[in-house]
């Protein structure tokens, strides 16, 4: 066999290939990734392409505040929180405390600790909270961005409130709104999987018929399986 041939073409492939060529993936965020597998933290992490991704347009969007829903071991956290300039701030909801535990060790170790302020708790607790801090006499700036990548069955809620914390011009990523194409129908409820499609598709159909915001998917293949993404700008 020539060693030098050149590797079976599957998305797979190609996703490490343009990982490898164009990401830039560090030991931070690969530390990162074994610390949050060695707690037995499932591997359902953004890819690193998707996470530089996320990096880029929080820099497009001119991102000061990020809000993100669902930390997990904070590998999506350390590259949202890299776009930050040094008086940013990233908030993140964790339910689990387990995994906020790793996530804080993992973003103080890649020197992004300072900029993020993890959340614990029922996310919908803290994003009424969030809320409510907004309406308080000092009223709260509101985010740049906001990253939603939690439990699915949540979407729709967690889009509604995104969209009263992000402010106008602000950008909404939603992740993983494909999920292998059972988005195409109905779930069965008495499923996580079908709860999940169903919130999904919720939220997706908010994201169509709402008139403050404008938005779009894109769907993805590669190391994460076929998925995909919405974006959703806040309209002024």
């Amino acid at each position: 066999m020539d060693q030098h041939a050149a590797p079976e073409a599957t998305p797979e492939a190609v996703d490490a290939y343009l990982a490898d060529t164009l990401v830039g993936e560090d030991e931070a965020l690969r530390a990162g990734k074994r610390a949050a597998a060695a707690a037995g933290l499932p591997a359902i992490e953004v890819s690193p392409g998707q996470g530089k991704l996320l990096m880029m347009l929080a820099k497009l969007a001119g991102a000061r505040r990020i809000l993100e829903i669902g930390t997990l071991g904070g590998y999506s956290t350390t590259w949202l929180a890299r776009a930050l300039p040094p008086d940013g701030e990233l908030v993140t909801c964790e339910f689990e405390p387990r995994h906020a535990e790793v996530a804080r060790a993992n973003l103080d170790a890649a020197g992004v600790g300072s900029l993020v302020t993890i959340r614990p708790g029922p996310a919908l607790d803290t994003l009424a909270a969030l809320r409510a801090e907004r309406a308080a006499p000092f009223d709260a700036a509101p985010f740049d961005l906001a990253f939603i990548d939690a439990d699915k069955e949540n979407n729709a809620n967690y889009v509604r409130a995104a969209l009263e914390l992000v402010r106008p011009g602000g950008l909404i990523v939603l992740d993983n709104v494909v999920r292998r194409g059972t988005v195409l129908r109905p779930g069965d409820p008495d499923t996580v999987e079908g709860r999940d499609a169903n919130g999904t598709r919720a939220a997706l159909e908010l994201l169509g018929s709402d008139p403050r915001v404008e938005a779009t998917a894109v769907q993805t293949t590669g190391a994460k399986g076929w998925d995909g993404f919405a974006l959703a700008i806040v309209r002024g």
